[in-house]
Formats: C-alpha cells, structure tokens, sequence
C-alpha cells in the first residue's frame, strides 16, 4: 500500500509517517523497485497500533522506548507494563489538572455577575480614566 493510501486509510499525514519512520518508531518500510514506499499489513498493524497509543495520550518518547522493548520480546513484557503505567501516572495528573482548570472556570461562570463583571468594570473604569 503506498503512503498516501496509508495516509487516508488511517488519518495521518504522509510526513508524520515519514517522521515516524525517521525516528525508529516503525521499522524501514520496504520499498518498490521505483523506491516508493510500500506499507505492508504488518507496518499498517504497526501504524494502527502507534495511533491508539497517541489517543491515548502516550508520549512519542514512551511509544519509542516500548516499541524497542517489543523488539526484545516476552523478556521485556514486565518493562512494557511498566512503561504503560507510567504514562497511565501522568495521564491522570495532567487530567487532575484539566479538572482543577475546568473547576476554576466553571466557578468563574456561575459567579461571573457576582466577581468578574465588577473587576473587569474596575479596570475598564481605571483605564478610562487614564
């Protein structure tokens, strides 16, 4: 299958496919005897599988180190799970801090009259009358 087929197929464009390549987080794609790239099943399982991890927020750092580990087999299973949990950690903190963002917003809504609107008219007015 070639790139841009690969691109449409799985709504990533050819340069992030190139970049993935790049950086070794997808094994060289064979190529045809005009050089152009030609996805196998096994490289679009790989892409499917990449593009699940980055929904779910793992870094492209993480998805490097644990595509090497699956290189080292069943011996590096219990280092995958520990690199998963890992990233699970640090989804639930920056979720923790989008709820704390999502919080402050929402009592700044429900109090907008009451605190925000008489602050802002405060500096409109010492704005004004400068």
């Amino acid at each position: 299958m070639k790139i841009a087929e690969v691109s449409r197929r799985y709504d990533i464009s050819a340069d992030t496919l190139r970049y993935y390549e790049r950086i070794g987080l997808m094994s060289p794609v064979r190529r045809n005897e005009s050089g152009i790239r030609d996805y196998s099943e096994q490289d679009c399982e790989r892409i499917q599988f990449i593009k699940c991890m980055r929904g779910a927020h793992v870094s492209i750092e993480a998805l490097i180190e644990y595509m090497s580990l699956f290189e080292g087999g069943d011996a590096t299973i219990p280092a995958r799970i520990a690199l998963l949990e890992e990233q699970r950690e640090l989804v639930r903190q920056r979720l923790q801090e989008m709820q704390a963002g999502l919080d402050r917003l929402d009592y700044k809504i429900e109090h907008y009259n009451d605190m925000v609107l008489s602050a802002e008219r405060r500096l409109y007015d010492s704005d004004a009358e400068r």
